[in-house]
């Protein structure tokens, strides 16, 4: 990675076992930062694969590990795509 930044952060040791062995947990807290970017749609699915390091379908396998939605409609579209389908029946 070309322009990066090393932070640091405290939590208590109850998470940080929680993270796994200490030489997987900041590893895994990046993960799971980088998740909570792309959920908040902050960031793309394709950038959270490039900064984990993972093609797409990688990253889509991890998303379904994680049991997080590979699809993300806001309620409205939600209602619009019901509508279509019913009025496709």
């Amino acid at each position: 990675m070309a322009d990066t930044l090393t932070i640091s952060i405290t939590l208590p040791r109850e998470i940080v076992a929680l993270l796994g062995a200490p030489s997987q947990a900041s590893e895994t807290a990046r993960e799971y930062v980088i998740l909570g970017l792309f959920q908040d749609a902050r960031i793309s699915g394709g950038k959270a694969a490039q900064l984990l390091g993972l093609t797409r379908s990688g990253f889509l396998a991890l998303m379904t590990r994680k049991g997080i939605p590979q699809i993300r409609l806001e309620p409205e579209a939600w209602d619009a795509e019901a509508d279509r389908i019913r009025a496709s029946q």
